[in-house]
């Protein structure tokens, strides 16, 4: 079941990508209004990862992650019509539940993953669902990319040559119409599955599945925000080298077309990462090290993209997957190591670190045009992989401690 579900986080999450070339193109937006679309849906974790903390202490996990799956249904059923109907503000409130669903889920089911066996192999646990999560995030722009923005190069050139306001606006009320039916069926669909999650048997997993160091919750807050931190650079490079990686390509001039798919690449290079860690953790190395290992790529793939041009450039940024890939499954069992009873908290916190899926990709949007965005690129990436491996060289001294 646990399969299904991360596929299903890697569908709807990696739809992002090719949503900012939908949005702008139906909203008539620009790029930093396009890329609310990324940071609504991962705000959505910041606001609400503590409170579905609270929500899973009385609901238990299994119908709160029924209640998350339903909450993404509705969300989805939301951005379909107030999509279709090129009203952009509640669209952005549809992702924002749909983000809501997704934060609820995540709370319970990755705390759930690293303790449900030994923690020092947590991140080989996360790593094979990942598989599934990858998978589903390759399948995403893939399919958006046929259902919805199929031809989109020659219907932007269209709008561009329409003789009047009115043929322009007939031409974008036709486009948006594409995405209605799939997200409705989208949101029937994962109705159904709430339904069945919530009636599926799940082991309980007991308070000393990740036993304690003792500390109370302020003793705790250290690590919590370390890990915080983590997450929140984490999910900002993978959001870029996923989600920002077709308006990377359009900073080359390259065809609308052929970047719809480059988040897909991006997907491809993440599941070879994944499986490479799955082989890896921790048969040969351990999870904080492969995490080393993986920050440091990051920086060398980062530098390549910015001293490259076109598509030897892109090909960096699509290989940023391979080193992200690993990241997320080493961090969070790192992040929630021996906090006890306080470990649904401690993924609370690393949750809402989700965050910086929102902040730094902005940052990109609001920068690119004024110092070049392979520049802009290159100096937010770095900063925060050096973090990253930080955090990896100190979490392994931690451990032998």
């Amino acid at each position: 079941m646990f399969c299904g579900l991360f596929a299903i986080f890697g569908f709807v999450t990696w739809l992002n990508g090719p949503l900012i070339t939908f949005s702008k193109l139906a909203f008539s937006l620009n790029d930093v209004e396009a890329f609310f679309v990324p940071s609504v849906f991962y705000l959505s974790y910041f606001f609400l990862a503590l409170p579905s903390a609270f929500i899973l202490r009385k609901t238990g996990m299994k119908a709160g992650m029924a209640l998350g799956l339903l909450a993404m249904a509705i969300g989805a059923a939301g951005f379909g019509q107030f999509a279709s109907m090129r009203l952009f503000p509640p669209t952005l409130v549809s992702l924002f539940v749909i983000g809501a669903g997704l934060s609820l889920l995540q709370t319970a089911s990755n705390p759930y993953i690293s303790v449900l066996g030994p923690i020092e192999s947590g991140a080989q646990r996360i790593a094979l669902l990942g598989i599934f999560n990858k998978l589903a995030g390759a399948a995403a722009p893939v399919v958006i990319g046929t259902l919805i923005l199929n031809g989109i190069g020659q219907m932007q050139a269209q709008v561009d040559a329409a003789p009047t306001t009115a043929a322009r606006e007939l031409l974008l009320n036709a486009f948006a119409a594409r995405i209605h039916l799939p997200y409705l069926l989208m949101g029937a669909f994962l109705a159904v599955i709430a339904f069945v999650v919530y009636k599926s048997p799940l082991p309980n997993i007991s308070d000393d599945a990740n036993p304690g160091t003792g500390k109370g919750f302020w003793a705790a807050v250290p690590q919590m925000f370390f890990g915080f931190l983590a997450i929140f650079f984490y999910v900002g490079v993978e959001v870029m080298a996923g989600d920002a990686v077709g308006t990377y390509g359009n900073g080359f001039n390259l065809p609308l077309d052929q970047t719809k798919f480059f988040t897909t690449f991006t997907m491809v290079t993440m599941l070879v990462g994944y499986i490479c860690g799955l082989i890896a953790i921790p048969r040969f190395v351990s999870q904080e090290k492969y995490l080393t290992f993986s920050a440091v790529l990051g920086i060398l793939f980062s530098i390549g993209a910015f001293l490259t041009k076109g598509y030897t450039s892109v090909a960096f940024v699509w290989a940023l997957g391979f080193a992200n890939a690993m990241m997320w499954p080493a961090i969070f069992p790192l992040g929630i190591r021996g906090l006890g009873k306080l470990t649904e908290f401690g993924a609370a916190f690393l949750v809402m670190g989700i965050i910086g899926g929102a902040v730094i990709p902005q940052l990109f949007a609001h920068l690119k045009d004024q110092y070049g965005f392979q520049l802009v690129f290159l100096c937010l990436m770095v900063p925060c992989y050096a973090y990253i491996l930080l955090f990896g060289l100190v979490a392994g001294r931690r451990s032998k401690a």
